[in-house]
Parts: structure tokens; sequence; C-alpha cells
């Protein structure tokens, strides 16, 4: 088995075994909490241009089946593990993991402290990362190659995981409401969800224009989830105004609910480390309940988390919290039918802790039926 490397922009250097496809890849260094759905986070296209570091120590042992994919390919940069499974046991497996993960030339590294390395990210944060296997090259040249790429501030990659044509996901029984979904990175799970619900949807690509959505004449708009730093999205951020001047209800989520954010007039920031996994604890300001809910974010919006605060689209209030650092989780705007969460309402992470959200959705577009408007 060929030596592997995994080299920290800061410098620090662990060093394991190949594992997956050999070369070199770079991304984030971003680390993922959950004990299970591995096979979610790698085919999610948020986690484009990250490389994953599972703190679990045991990946691979429930194997690959084409049902749980969350988009048709994998879209990490890297793939990083303690102790892969050498065994697949599962009766949905259909595939090795390993297998896969070479098929899409995902580079990775097994037998690295992942335990330390998860605690140098919270402690430095998440920063640039490269992976070297089965390669001649020396410590400093790889710390000089990793310093060269990108990072993930000011990226801007929805046209990287937008889907280049529009689709419609049938209803499910008798249709009840018609959704465009705004692809920025969508999982497949959650027009699954909306479809379940009677809802007609119309996933549309990341640059698709305010007068196309208005034409569709729908009962709602969906902002998904998605990869980047919402701070280089000013153009769908101008269509999120938009389709609140039509008065359209909206329901954003991850990316969605930082590119509602910013449509009402606050601010974007970098975490230090982002939240990512299924057990992240969230409160509900209304209720007082909390939910244990599934994220994948690098980034979150600044708004005042007490009182009322004031829009150009009337007044709003922050919804939810994070319990772990009080990041704002959920955004409402009271006059107007648009709310959004930063986490993932289709996970079964609690196990269904935030599916409320769906129906919340649904409510609201009862509440504000549709008008034909036009811009």
């Amino acid at each position: 088995m060929a030596k592997a490397f995994l080299v920290l922009d800061d410098g620090r250097i662990f060093e394991g075994s190949s594992w997956a496809a050999t070369g070199k890849t770079f991304g984030e260094a971003v680390f993922q909490t959950g004990m299970t759905g591995y096979q979610e986070t790698l085919t999610d296209p948020s986690y484009h241009r990250q490389v994953v570091v599972m703190t679990a120590p045991h990946i691979g042992n429930t194997g690959i089946n084409t049902a749980d994919n969350e988009s048709k390919k994998i879209w990490v940069a890297g793939f990083v593990v303690r102790n892969p499974s050498t065994i697949t046991s599962n009766w949905r497996s259909e595939r090795d993991l390993e297998t896969v993960l070479i098929e899409q030339g995902i580079v990775g590294i097994q037998g690295i402290d992942t335990r330390a390395l998860t605690r140098h990210l919270r402690d430095r944060g998440a920063m640039r990362v490269g992976i070297f296997s089965d390669l001649d090259i020396s410590r400093e040249e790889m710390v000089i190659e990793v310093r060269r790429t990108e990072v993930m501030s000011g990226a801007y990659l929805s046209a990287d995981v937008s889907t280049p044509q529009p689709y419609i996901i049938p209803a499910i029984g008798e249709k009840r409401f018609t959704v465009a979904a705004l692809d920025l990175g969508i999982k497949s799970a959650t027009p699954r969800a909306l479809a379940a619900r009677g809802v007609e949807v119309h996933v549309l690509p990341f640059d698709t224009k305010a007068q196309e959505i208005i034409a569709l004449n729908p009962d709602g708009v969906f902002l998904s989830n998605g990869p980047g730093d919402p701070a280089t999205m000013d153009e769908v951020v101008d269509l999120v105004r938009n389709i609140l001047l039509e008065e359209i209800p909206i329901f954003g989520i991850c990316f969605g609910h930082q590119i509602l954010g910013r449509a009402l007039g606050f601010d974007s920031y970098k975490l230090q480390f982002g939240h990512r996994g299924i057990n992240q604890p969230v409160l509900d300001k209304k209720t007082g309940k909390v939910e244990i809910t599934a994220h994948n974010h690098g980034f979150a919006i600044k708004a005042p988390t007490d009182g009322i605060f004031n829009t150009v689209f009337g007044s709003g209030e922050v919804t939810h919290l994070c319990l772990n650092d009080g990041v704002v989780e959920g955004l409402q705007l009271l006059e107007r039918g648009a709310f959004s969460v930063q986490y993932h309402p289709e996970a079964a992470a609690g196990p269904h802790d935030a599916a409320y959200l769906f129906d919340r959705f649904l409510d609201l577009m009862a509440k504000y039926p549709r008008k034909v408007g036009s811009i």
C-alpha cells in the first residue's frame, strides 16, 4: 500500500496510506461529524471543491446503493477516513465504496489520525488542503502546491453544480401546488419531499431570470442548498428581491437561506470551521423545541437574534439558533410568505425533526395564493 500525505496550507502534514484513487487533489479541508450517511455526503453538490474528513472512524461498511445518491456523481474533491471497512455488509448495498471512488477519480487517504486533524481544524479553522498519494514529491513542494490553490471565500460555484436544463418532478397523488425550485446545488431528496406532499416541482437552472419564474405562475419558490460564497451571488439575490416584490411565497434552505438573508439586506460571513453532519442541535425560538438537524455550510448570516428587525419588505425575525455557537439558523418575514433555515429538512437527522418545514411551506402557499404578475 503506497504512502499518502494530507497537507494543510499552514504547513502541517499527516502521513497515511493511499485509498480510493491515487494522485493528487486540492480543496477546502472540512470535517463531517455524522456517524452514518457517507454516501449522501459524497453525492451532495454542496461539498463541491471540499476535501471531507469523516470524524466517524469506520467508513464504508454499508457500501453504496443507487437509491441514496443525492445527485448523479460524487462531488467531494477528496475523502479522508481513519479506517475504511474491508467488508460491505448491508442488504441494500449494490457496490463497494472504494470501487466507486476509484471509478470517479476521487483521491482519498486512510490511516491518519482524523481526531487530531479535526481538532486542528477546529482550532485553526477550515483551510486549503491537498492529498498526495503514490507521488515522488518533496514535503516542501506539496505545501507550495497547496498554497497556490484558491480559497473558498469569494468562490462562485453554482454554475458548476446547477442543472443545465429545467426538469419537472411530478406531484405524487393529487397535485396541490406548483413550485419553482432554483437549483443552486439541489439534493434529489428535496424535490421528492415536496412531491410526496402533492407539489409539482419545476427544477430550474441557477441563472433563471425572474421573468421566467413569473411566467410559470408558481405557487411558491424554493431556494436550494449549494456550494460557494453567498457574497458572490448578486444576480440571484436580485432575483429573490423581485420574487419578494411579487409576493410569491419563498422557502430557502442552507445556501438558499443565505441568499434570502442577503436579499433582506444582511451580510454573510465565513465561519471558522462550519457546521457539517447530522447531529447539529438547533433551537426553535417560538416553541422552545430543540431539533437534531443535518448541516453542511461554511458561511452564515449576520442578523439580530433578539426582537423584530425591519427590512424594505417589512418586519422579520430570527426563528432558529444553533445551540453550539449561536449562529442564525432561521429567518422569516412577518408580513409576507418568506422564510428560510440554514439546515436540511429533507435529511433524516433527528430522524425527522425538521420535516414540518415542508408543511409550513405548503401552509404559506395556501395562505398567500399566487397572483399573475409581471416584472
